[in-house]
């Protein structure tokens, strides 16, 4: 965890949990022994004063003046403060002193007494001084260890007690070699002072097990070393055994471990065993291997010994092979008995230090940081927070490559975290749903996306998405907030560099700056005469920043250079304004060469960084914008009259000036050098273009474009060479120029009652973001349609946009930083969505149809995920029909009916005069049936329109016999069947009871005599067509209902949906003759049953009782579940990010979604039970990429001018 974070977090726990109730007492132990000087800054962190119902102890050595400084200010380093005043201030320092050696020597004789051993009167003696020149308990431990081997008749000396502590384990170290072997003794010490968090008996002997050296040493004691030796378990235990006084046994993460009692322990083995930086990375590498599984592989790993064979003893090389196979390292063990499965926790945590250590960077990035299972293991562990401070982490940004996907990776987890940590297996499915959009962006991230897709293969089920919806959102790859010590602060200025650098002024003088992705926001302090000076503005250009501060001065930084403050002295502006602030209005810069203009002033001040020479130049009025040439011989001045002034800035000499006509100011200029042109633009938005290839002469006017609008408030220009585009932000509107003719392109009006604050285009000039006053979201608008698609989410008042070489920063009020990735904006901006909800989608074998009530009806194509033909009406589509054999489509759209050839896209039939307002395909698709509720309903043939029939009576909620021959609805609670070859009423189905009628009934196209009917009372019947026969099966228990509007069958029978209420989907197996309730988590939105009778789709929307502080919108998400009816198992579950209106399943497994917004989703049902067409073959890149460009426009087929049809 980052210092800021962990600051924050503390701080948070401090003041939020304790209670009088429920006190805390937090003990901070060695906090001088934390890296980085971390120490004093988390004093710092720490509430003044503590609330009541916290006590905090901390343990630091006294000579660590810097952390008691920190704890106490009022206190010098040098300075005692009684204890009466010390509690008064709230602190109370006790001094631990040393042991003093006639305790020690008391501790010495009661260890001795224990173990039964004692020594003489002359042995004690030299006991006595070696304890008189160290009196550390730890010392007089060892002393009691090495006595324990002299005898009576021991000839001892001064010097055959070691005299401190760390000579005292070196000799231990010595003696445990000497009686177990070099080898497994330097081995073993060493494997426990590189691990991270100690390591397990069965650990240690694993290693020691696999380590070529231990090995080599067992080996040659043997005469036929077998293949699968290891080194004997009562090995281990003797070493563990003489080593035990000095090692504690501690719960780590669930696991017994075993580490060193004294960190004085690791610092000897170092010294002693790990002197080498090779070294350590060897033991490191060894343990990364274990802990990674592999070490864990069927083949034997060959083992090269030298031996000594012959009278000449000749040293030979012999190679045996070993198999020194160690137990799998699984992040997650699999369970027979439990879903979830029990996490590696000594993998979650070793492996990653031991992958640092060892300098296996990629494998530490690519193979832990950005691997799902590893991702998966730390969620289930409830580790969420960890591995987000893991990904973000700054201390090994220098050794990765992939820093933009490890934000985007957490950014999704931090966003989902409530989620995650109540529900870890939500896991695959968020993290598939929040990056398939970006995969374009982030190829590194194909390989997380493919993991994820090949374990839920390799679990055998789940809901896969095969086309993810195009994102409302984008999640911002880094959020920054500024460690202010005052509230109620506000960001005064902010600028950016073109290298990603930020600088923000606050309104308390302080300034704040962020370095780029994955850094911390950190303070700026600079000082003159001993006092830190107060900022008071900030202007950027370049790679340089103009800082301007409180007392009138004024640095130059080069952020390229971070230790380089260059003071930039103007002597004119000092004697013009010695009691006003200076207030810089901007500058720009060539190289070494500074152009500034000032606020109300007219003149522009030129300062050479070189020589830190300044000149002025002067011009008519007051300088409001200022352009330089490519080779920094031009300077162009605009001015507050609309005069433009051209200077030589070798000479100093005005080479020309020129003005608009209607003399307002002007607020930008451009200059495009390839065309010697000059485009001005005007306060009120109006562009002036000059030719100014003739440097001596007057520039000559090219044309003048005026807007009509009088407002005077632009706010911001913005535009691009590349695309050719100005923009222009004004509160009421966005005006768009084309700079190559300079013709005004669009306008974009502020929403009603809002008003535009700022406006900056992408990075690839299809869209402009835009901050609204009172508005907490940044809102990107697609140039090429005028639509809103994305709102960036920031959760405060938004101060100002910049616009990086790759990021979009948005700084807010108080000073919080978010930053998102422009090429994330590029590519979910233009993702295909619809201009209104969808409220259809019809499947076909390759893609799909979606109408949204508006005049088009899209065609997609799954493959790339994108619409390619558009057919228009002339009047809101309301029904959408697709004939089973897919050649042609019937729409029903302002009472006309359409008849459309897919393939070819024609339009071929337009018929008026239907009154219908539903419109039906016979199953052999040669028929069309238009229902009509206030006139005759009509059969048709669909290839050129005739009339077959007309249908009188008109039947609600009609279907077509499977065989195309009868017309069945409801009519006044009995069930009829119109002939479709005469139009006349041919069967009827009344209820045997009067009081009772149908309210919903079904026909079976695997068994196409029999209609399923369902009466008012609940019984159920089968209505045979040809015998006109009549089955009632049984009746629904009065709890059971049929509600007509989710009442839903499978092609063969098996399964109804009966009712989807008290949040819970009721279906009856007809096959079983059962009642079943599938419970859902809330409310049941839509619910959907597969024809094939495999699968039943709902979505509902989870009820939870969370926090208000809870940030995790998925939460209240719906949630998109399949079941398979067989056993009623979970397949998958899909959290939606937005709201459905639509749910469609097709027979080939898949699930379709449309959306309020106008997007589809598409999820593929993986299900290893049941073996299903697929939808879309062979895929061989992932899903939800697409494969053709986003803007290309989709083909739009015309409808007929007039109908060719009329009925009477």
């Amino acid at each position: 965890m980052c210092l800021s974070k962990l600051k924050e977090r503390l701080s948070s726990l401090l003041s939020f949990m304790p209670s009088t109730e429920q006190p805390l007492v937090l003990i901070l132990d060695g906090l001088d022994h934390i890296g980085n000087n971390f120490g004093p800054h988390i004093m710092e962190g720490l509430p003044s004063p503590l609330p009541p119902s916290v006590k905090l102890i901390l343990a630091v050595s006294s000579k660590r003046t810097q952390v008691l400084q920190a704890i106490n200010p009022q206190r010098g380093p040098h300075q005692c403060v009684s204890e009466g005043r010390e509690k008064e201030s709230g602190y109370v320092c006790v001094q631990l002193g040393l042991v003093d050696r006639k305790q020690c020597v008391k501790m010495l004789a009661s260890l001795l007494s224990n173990s039964g051993r004692r020594v003489t009167s002359g042995q004690q003696a030299l006991v006595n001084q070696a304890l008189t020149s160290c009196c550390l308990t730890l010392y007089a431990r060892l002393l009691h260890l090495h006595i324990s081997l002299w005898h009576s008749d021991s000839d001892v000396t001064e010097s055959s007690l070691p005299d401190s502590v760390h000579s005292s384990i070196s000799a231990l170290l010595d003696h445990l070699e000497q009686k177990h072997g070099s080898s497994i003794v330097a081995r073993a010490v060493s494997y426990l002072t590189l691990s991270r968090t100690g390591l397990t008996e069965a650990e240690l002997a694993d290693l020691l097990s696999s380590d070529q050296k231990v090995l080599t040493e067992y080996v040659q004691q043997v005469e036929s070393p077998s293949s699968k030796m290891r080194v004997p378990q009562i090995d281990v235990e003797r070493l563990l055994l003489d080593l035990r006084r000095f090692l504690i046994r501690r719960t780590v993460a669930g696991s017994h471990v075993l580490f060193w009692v004294s960190r004085h322990f690791k610092l000897v083995v170092a010294k002693r065993c790990l002197g080498t930086h090779e070294v350590r990375r060897e033991i490191h590498s060894v343990m990364a291997d274990y802990f990674s599984g592999g070490l864990s592989c069927e083949v034997a790993k060959p083992l090269l010994l030298k031996q000594k064979f012959g009278p000449n003893k000749d040293t030979t090389q012999m190679e045996i092979h070993i198999d020194r196979q160690t137990s799998s390292q699984p992040f997650v063990f699999a369970s027979s008995f439990n879903e979830v499965g029990r996490v590696n926790l000594r993998k979650v945590i070793e492996l990653p230090h031991h992958l640092q250590g060892s300098d296996k960077w990629e494998e530490l990035e690519h193979g832990l940081l950005m691997s799902l299972r590893f991702h998966q293991a730390m969620v289930q562990a409830g580790l969420l927070e960890d591995l987000v401070t893991m990904l973000e982490g700054e201390e090994w940004s220098s050794y990765f490559c992939l820093s933009r996907e490890r934000a985007v990776l957490a950014s999704i987890l931090k966003s989902c975290a409530c989620l995650l940590q109540s529900s870890p297996l939500q896991l695959p499915s968020v993290m598939e749903t929040s990056l398939l959009p970006y995969l374009e962006v982030f190829p590194a991230l194909e390989g997380y996306a493919r993991e994820i897709r090949q374990e839920r293969r390799k679990r055998g089920s789940g809901l896969e998405v095969a086309l993810c919806p195009a994102p409302s959102s984008v999640p911002s790859i880094q959020y920054l907030k500024c460690v202010a010590k005052t509230r109620d602060v506000s960001v005064r200025e902010a600028a950016g560099t073109e290298c990603g650098i930020v600088a923000e002024i606050m309104d308390d003088g302080m300034a704040w700056i962020w370095k780029g992705s994955g850094c911390d926001v950190v303070k700026l302090s600079l000082s003159c005469e001993q006092k830190e000076l107060k900022f008071a503005g900030v202007k950027s250009s370049c790679q340089f920043m103009l800082l301007s501060t409180q007392c009138n001065q004024i640095f130059l930084w080069d952020v390229t250079d971070p230790e380089m403050f260059l003071q930039v002295k103007d002597s004119l502006k000092t004697e013009l304004s010695q009691k006003t602030l200076n207030e810089v209005e901007g500058f720009v810069a060539y190289q070494k060469l500074l152009l500034m203009w000032w606020k109300d002033e007219n003149f522009v001040s030129v300062f050479d960084v070189s020589s830190e020479i300044l000149t002025h130049f002067q011009c008519q009025s007051c300088v409001t914008c200022v352009v330089c040439s490519s080779n920094g011989v031009y300077m162009y001045c605009g001015q507050m009259d609309g005069t433009v002034s051209i200077f030589d800035t070798n000479t100093g000499s005005l080479l020309a000036t020129c003005s608009n006509s209607n003399h307002n100011a002007v607020t930008s200029m451009i200059l495009c050098e390839e065309k010697w042109e000059m485009a001005c633009v005007d306060r009120t938005g109006s562009v002036t273009l000059w030719d100014v290839a003739a440097k001596g002469n007057s520039p000559r006017l090219v044309t003048e474009r005026f807007t009509g609008v009088k407002s005077n408030n632009i706010l911001n220009v913005d535009y691009s060479h590349e695309i050719d585009t100005l923009l222009v932000c004004q509160s009421h509107q966005v005006a768009l120029w084309d700079m190559c003719d300079w013709e005004l392109w669009d306008q974009f009006l502020a929403p009603q009652g809002r008003a535009f604050t700022q406006a900056v285009l992408s990075k690839d000039g299809h869209f402009f973001l835009a901050l609204l006053d009172t508005c907490p979201l940044v809102l990107v608008w697609k140039v090429s349609t005028g639509d809103c698609v994305l709102s960036l989410e920031i959760n405060k008042q938004p101060h100002k946009l910049l616009k990086m070489a790759s990021d979009i920063v948005c700084v807010a009020h108080d000073g919080c930083l978010t930053v998102w990735d422009s090429g994330m904006i590029d590519a979910a901006g233009p993702a295909p969505k619809m201009g209104c909800g969808v409220t259809e989608v019809v499947v076909e074998r390759t893609g799909f149809y979606t109408s949204d009530g508006s005049e088009t009806v899209w065609r997609w194509r799954l493959e790339t995920g994108l619409p390619y033909a558009n057919f228009l009406h002339d009047g809101p589509v309301e029904k959408l029909r697709l004939s089973p054999d897919n050649i042609h489509l019937v729409t029903l759209s302002a009472g006309e009916i359409y008849i459309w050839q897919t393939e070819p896209g024609q339009n071929i039939l337009r018929m008026r005069g239907s009154r219908a307002s539903d419109v039906l395909i016979t199953p052999n698709s040669n028929f069309g049936v238009s229902i009509s509720e206030r006139g005759m309903s009509r059969v048709w043939k669909l290839a050129h329109g005739s009339i077959v029939c007309s249908i009188h009576p008109y039947l609600s909620d009609a279907q077509v016999s499977p065989e195309s021959t009868f017309l069945i609805g409801r009519r006044h609670g009995d069930l009829l069947a119109a002939s479709l070859w005469s139009g006349l009423i041919s069967k009827r189905f009344s209820c045997v009871e009067s009081s009772e009628h149908v309210v919903a009934f079904r026909t079976l196209s695997e068994h196409p005599d029999f209609v399923v009917v369902m009466a008012s009372s609940g019984a159920v019947y089968t209505w045979k067509l040809a015998e006109e026969t009549l089955c009632r099966h049984f009746q629904l228990p009065y709890r059971f209902h049929c509600q007509p509007q989710d009442f839903q069958m499978s092609s063969d029978g098996s399964y109804t949906l009966l009712s989807t209420d008290n949040e819970a989907i009721h279906l009856l197996d007809l096959s079983q003759v059962r009642l079943c309730s599938f419970k859902a988590e809330g409310p049941v939105i839509k619910a959907c049953l597969d024809k094939t009778g495999h699968y039943a789709a709902y979505i509902f929307r989870p009820t939870t009782t969370l926090e208000k502080n809870c940030a995790c919108y998925l939460h209240t998400r719906p949630v998109l579940r399949v079941l398979r009816l067989a056993d009623g198992e979970r397949i998958g579950s899909v959290f939606l990010a937005k709201n459905p209106l639509t749910l469609v399943m097709c027979e080939r497994q898949c699930v379709f979604v449309g959306f309020e917004d106008g997007s589809v989703g598409v999820y593929s049902i993986v299900d290893d039970t049941i073996k299903g067409e697929e939808l879309v073959r062979g895929r061989e890149k992932l899903n939800g990429q697409m494969k053709r460009c986003p803007f290309d426009r989709a083909f739009t087929w015309l409808p007929l001018a007039t109908p060719n049809i009329t009925w009477p």
